[in-house]
C-alpha cells in the first residue's frame, strides 16, 4: 500500500448549506486522522495496528502464528476498533451525567468515509448498520465470532489473519508458500523483508523502554496502543525476547505499570482516544 492509500480525497466545493458544511468538516477531520496513520518517511513501509500485531506473532521462517495462541484473534479485533478510533471514524457515546463506565458506553460511528482498508471498512459498515449501537466488548466478541447470539454471527470478520497476511505480501513483507502438515496442506507466509520486522521489533522495544511511555498524557497514542494490543494478543514476548536481562525487566515493568493504570481516569484526559482506553479495559477486566 502506498502512502496515499487510506486518505479520503475531497473536492473543494462551495458550502451551500449547513449539512454540506458539516460534511466538509467531517472530511477535514478524516484527513487529519488518516494523516496520523500516514505520516512519516515515504520510503518506509506503513503498517496498520492489525498488521503490526500479526507480524509480531508470525514465526519468521514457518510463516504462521503459534497454534497455542488463543488470544490473537480477539487482539486483532481490538486493533481494528482502535485503528478506527485513531482515524476518527468511531467514538464512544457521551458518558452523560451519571458518568457511564467505558465498558457500558456504546460505539458510535463518527464518520463513514472509507479508510482505504478493506477490513476496517467492513467493520465500520457493520457498526453503521447496527441499531441500537453496541459496546466495545460486544464488538470484540461479534467481530471475532465469539458470541452465543446467533443473530450476531453475521458481524464476524472471517479469515482476518489470512487477509492481513495477504496485505503484508502485497507490501513485500511476507511471501506465500504451501506447507504439508501430514494430513493437510496449509498456506503459510514466511518473512521476506527482515528490515521491516526488525524495525517493528525495535519500535516496540524502544516504546517500552522510553520513560515517557508511562506519562500517557504525552505518549504517542499509536506506540501506546501497539504495546497494549501486543500484550493482549500474547505476542509482546516475541519483541522483548532479544532484550538484555536488564532491559527485559525494565520493559516488562513499564508494561505492568500501563496495565495498572486507571483507564476510566485516563479516558477523561483532554485529547484522549476514549475508544482506545475502552479496548484496554475490555482486555484487562
Amino acid at each position: 500500500m502506498n502512502r496515499t492509500e487510506g486518505l479520503v480525497q475531497r473536492r473543494n466545493v462551495v458550502k451551500e448549506n449547513n449539512s454540506d458544511g458539516n460534511r466538509e468538516n467531517h472530511d477535514v477531520d478524516d484527513k487529519k486522522s488518516d494523516k496520523n496513520y500516514d505520516d512519516g518517511d515515504s520510503k518506509e513501509t506503513r503498517l496498520t495496528l492489525m498488521e503490526e500485531v500479526l507480524l509480531l506473532g508470525l514465526k519468521d521462517k514457518e510463516g504462521y502464528t503459534s497454534f497455542w495462541n488463543d488470544c490473537i484473534s480477539s487482539g486483532l479485533r481490538g486493533c481494528i476498533l482502535i485503528e478506527l478510533g485513531l482515524r476518527g471514524r468511531v467514538e464512544l457515546e457521551r458518558a452523560g451525567m451519571r458518568r457511564k463506565g467505558l465498558l457500558s458506553r456504546k460505539v458510535i460511528v463518527k464518520s463513514d468515509n472509507p479508510t482505504g482498508d478493506v477490513l476496517l471498512d467492513e467493520a465500520l459498515k457493520h457498526m453503521k448498520d447496527t441499531d441500537p449501537p453496541e459496546t466495545v466488548q460486544s464488538w470484540i466478541e461479534y467481530l471475532s465470532g465469539e458470541t452465543w447470539n446467533p443473530m450476531k454471527l453475521k458481524y464476524q470478520l472471517k479469515n482476518v489473519r489470512e487477509r492481513l497476511a495477504k496485505n503484508l505480501v502485497e507490501k513485500g513483507v511476507l511471501t506465500t508458500e504451501k506447507q504439508n502438515f501430514l494430513l493437510f496442506d496449509m498456506t503459510t507466509h514466511p518473512l521476506t523483508d527482515n528490515v521491516v520486522k526488525c524495525r517493528l521489533v525495535k519500535k516496540v522495544q524502544e516504546a517500552a523502554l522510553r520513560r515517557s511511555i508511562v506519562d500517557v498524557a504525552h505518549a504517542d497514542k499509536r506506540s501506546l496502543a501497539l504495546l497494549m494490543l501486543a500484550h493482549s494478543a500474547d505476542v509482546l514476548e516475541n519483541a522483548f525476547a532479544p532484550l538484555s536481562d536488564e532491559d527485559y525487566e525494565l520493559a516488562t515493568r513499564r508494561v505492568r505499570s500501563l496495565l495498572d493504570l486507571d483507564f476510566e481516569a485516563e479516558a477523561m484526559r483532554p485529547d484522549a482516544c476514549e475508544i482506545m482506553w475502552a479496548v484496554f479495559a475490555a482486555f484487562t477486566k
